[in-house]
């Protein structure tokens, strides 16, 4: 434990404790809506906000985060009205923000290929203070959000067409998923990587989904996923000498595998219980369909 003796690492398993939580508490509902790649695209976009930061010498965090919430809300409204055109805009918005991050940093008087590699895929030593500080506020913000209007989010990414008829203000919810997600993006650049983030969001979920058998069930453990590879990540980090982000990405996917293997054994174990009259278990009201779990709460 000696790795806790440095402040950078103190810094550095802070953030990354509130990634791991952050992130698969997004991205439940993106994979919900299958937009498991629009964390991808935020991060592109955000690069823009990071190449802001350090040509005008501001917090590259929260210049990210406002250039990421206006990648956001753009997406989304070319979801909304794009039609046809849709996906050349998004690809246009998405290198756009790359190419225009790339520019800003080598304008930048500060600005190197180091900031740039740093922002591109995780490093532990540069985490400051004020990032720690900015990624506290934006990970508050992201879990109010993701844990306050749960019920309201699932409903939207479920069925859009059901929310509106219940009443639900299902743009406004489409919007607040997307800027919540450009947040998410802006907490996690620090530690995974604007390129690998979205591995964070999607896969811890997806691994989740194999032995979860409610909405609960599955958030509650893809956010333990999450935690566990985050930390894991950034002590194998310091102590191997090896990339951050890469790092955590293939402990997810590890995970993931591992819990895929898990799932049939205990997929059969309950269709046994269930044969032999077991009700025990929770509710399949919130079950994920697409899971194992939502297979086995409908008897498919």
């Amino acid at each position: 434990m000696d790795f806790l003796d440095y402040a950078f690492m103190q810094r550095a398993l802070l953030a990354a404790v509130l990634v791991g939580i952050t992130a698969p508490a997004v991205g439940i509902y993106l994979v919900q809506r299958r937009q498991a790649l629009m964390g991808d695209g935020i991060g592109h976009v955000a690069m823009t906000g990071v190449g802001l930061g350090f040509l005008l010498t501001w917090s590259p965090v929260w210049t990210a985060a406002l250039v990421s919430i206006l990648g956001a809300v753009l997406m989304e409204l070319i979801r909304w009205y794009g039609k046809t055109r849709g996906d050349i805009a998004l690809a246009m918005l998405f290198y756009g923000g790359m190419a225009g991050g790339v520019m800003f940093i080598n304008l930048a008087p500060t600005g190197s290929n180091a900031n740039l590699t740093s922002y591109l895929f995780g490093s532990l030593s540069t985490v400051s203070e004020s990032d720690v500080t900015a990624i506290c506020v934006l990970a508050a913000f992201v879990v109010l959000v993701t844990l306050g209007l749960r019920r309201q989010l699932f409903a939207v990414s479920q069925d859009e067409e059901f929310a509106r008829v219940t009443g639900l203000p299902v743009r406004m919810l489409n919007l607040l998923t997307a800027v919540t997600a450009a947040v998410t993006v802006t907490v996690a650049m620090r530690v995974v990587g604007l390129l690998l983030v979205s591995a964070l969001m999607v896969v811890p979920v997806a691994a989740a989904q194999q032995i979860g058998r409610s909405f609960a069930a599955t958030f509650a453990i893809a956010v333990a996923i999450g935690v566990s590879v985050t930390i894991g990540g950034t002590v194998t980090s310091y102590y191997q000498d090896v990339p951050p982000g890469a790092t955590i990405v293939l402990l997810t996917i590890g995970a993931f595998i591992a819990l895929t293997a898990l799932a049939a054994p205990l997929a059969r174990r309950r269709a046994r219980a269930a044969a032999g009259g077991d009700t025990a278990g929770d509710p399949a009201e919130c079950a994920i369909p697409g899971s194992r779990a939502a297979t086995d709460e409908v008897g498919v």
